[in-house]
């Protein structure tokens, strides 16, 4: 004969069973997609965060070679916004002649000083940078074509960390002019506030026969453009 259990004894045993489920140390694991190991699951967070890293620094390696439409602080300088990216500013507005020097790339001392009576053109350039390699020819045919009148080419090479990489860039370029070594930057920082803008490269100042900012363009220039800009200031008196 089957005995029956009683409803009580039935009742008691669920509550059993149930007590030594809920004493088990909880999965931590439920928290991970199913399926997925903990190892690689880890790794994926790592990947992503890694591919963040990253993009980060190529978005502040970029910035370093930039022709962007920024602003030209024109209020505390006296530029006149000009077409594009080249400004402009008048005689009577011209900040006092700045005082640059340093070695160029083969160690001799170099100053802007010595060139006090020519119109100079200093183009801050950078071996890393794929628009000054475009416009590199360009200013070394202006150059060979303006010196007989007084005018001066003189290159600011700029965040290079090895000088061979430089002399390199000179040499494959055929650049007969000379050029100040700034692996730094802190020559750039020698110019008055919002003269240059250290993140856009290439930049190319005209000097007047004083030594004085006339134009700046921030952006690679063709040598019709450059030849464009220099004229007026080369047709300066003094």
């Amino acid at each position: 004969m089957r005995l029956r259990q009683s409803p009580r004894r039935s009742a008691e045993r669920s509550i059993s069973r149930s007590d030594r489920s809920s004493d088990r140390p909880s999965d931590h694991r439920s928290n991970r997609p199913s399926g997925r190991p903990a190892g690689r699951w880890s790794g994926r967070r790592s990947a992503r965060t890694l591919v963040a890293v990253l993009a980060a620094a190529s978005a502040l390696v970029l910035a370093g070679c930039s022709t962007s439409r920024g602003s030209s602080d024109s209020a505390n300088t006296n530029f006149i916004q000009g077409t594009g990216l080249i400004s402009t500013v008048p005689a009577k507005d011209r900040k006092p002649a700045v005082d640059l020097s340093g070695k160029d790339l083969d160690g001799k001392q170099l100053s802007l000083a010595d060139y006090k009576g020519k119109v100079v053109v200093l183009n801050v350039w950078g071996s890393w940078c794929a628009p000054c390699r475009a416009e590199a020819a360009d200013f070394e045919s202006v150059f060979k074509a303006t010196q007989a009148k007084g005018v001066q080419f003189v290159g600011l090479d700029s965040r290079d960390l090895q000088i061979t990489q430089a002399q390199y860039f000179v040499r494959d370029h055929k650049l007969t002019y000379p050029s100040l070594y700034d692996s730094s930057g802190e020559l750039l920082l020698k110019f008055p506030a919002g003269t240059l803008n250290p993140q856009s490269i290439p930049t190319t100042l005209i000097l007047d026969r004083q030594g004085r900012v006339a134009v700046r363009a921030l952006t690679a220039l063709t040598g019709d453009q450059l030849t464009k800009i220099l004229a007026p200031v080369l047709a300066e008196k003094s």
